[in-house]
């Protein structure tokens, strides 16, 4: 049985195959998927795909990425739908959530300052909520890290982890797992794989964040939620230990970061 943690099942690379793909994982033995919402306007979607099949669940957030088109009012609109989502065993985080330095244009001005606004302001509502993040720390992880101390959460996921071993203690102080997938199985990413090696066990989730990131056996094809037991085996060839044993450890992980999460039995 496996989790993968961060999944984008709603994309557009997926339309009109959705349902299939989550079915398809399941025959793998992916017993959850996660689905990060990215602005406003797919948060009805995340919730129905999840609504849909058994093995979904979702969380609801405005991505770092889609700022530059979301208005303030977003943020109320998320702020008032999370007690209506917590009557939904469905839902598990506020996310995907954070800070994206790199891309140039988000980086300078106006919608730097408009990014770390939305990201400190949806911590503001996890805290206020006691719900975990998903939290995207692309070029952005010690600002990112600026943040979570001066609005403390419940922990939670830095998704697709590519920081020092200093910045994964600092996460993993915070009561923070952290994301590895597709990247860590290729053989010239040198510190993602030392870090998957090194950094306790107990601190690691496995995600695909389909359709991108895929595995090298994949790449550049798109990237599905059925590859999450290939890439733990990655994970445990690289570890020294074996397949059961990563995802019993992962699941575990996973089930801390997001207590909401909960396995079939």
């Amino acid at each position: 049985m496996w989790i993968d943690t961060h999944c984008h099942l709603d994309a557009g690379e997926f339309a009109g195959e959705h349902d299939a793909i989550a079915v398809q994982a399941a025959g793998q033995g992916v017993a959850r998927i996660v689905i990060p919402a990215v602005e406003r306007a797919n948060f009805a979607t995340v919730a129905a795909l999840a609504a849909a099949n058994a093995n979904c669940v979702y969380a609801l957030g405005i991505h770092p990425m889609f700022v530059a088109r979301a208005e303030l009012a977003d943020l109320q609109a998320l702020r008032d739908l999370i007690p209506h989502a917590l009557q939904d065993p469905n839902f598990v985080a506020i996310g995907e959530i954070g800070l994206d330095f790199f891309i140039p244009e988000l980086n300078v001005g106006p919608l730097r300052q408009k990014q770390e606004h939305f990201y400190a302001e949806q911590l503001k509502i996890a805290r206020d909520f006691n719900l975990p993040v998903l939290l995207h720390v692309r070029r952005s992880l010690d600002i990112v890290l600026k943040y979570l101390r001066r609005i403390p959460v419940s922990g939670g996921c830095a998704h697709a982890f590519n920081g020092s071993f200093q910045q994964a203690a600092a996460f993993i102080d915070l009561g923070f797992k952290l994301g590895f997938g597709g990247a860590m199985t290729f053989t010239r990413a040198l510190q993602i794989r030392r870090l998957a090696t090194e950094l306790p066990l107990a601190a690691l989730v496995l995600e695909t964040d389909a359709p991108d990131i895929a595995p090298a056996w994949l790449h550049p094809a798109r990237n599905e939620p059925c590859q999450i037991p290939a890439i733990g085996a990655v994970l445990a060839e690289l570890r020294g230990i074996s397949l059961d044993a990563v995802a019993a450890a992962t699941n575990a992980n996973a089930l801390v970061a997001m207590p909401r999460l909960i396995l079939p039995f």
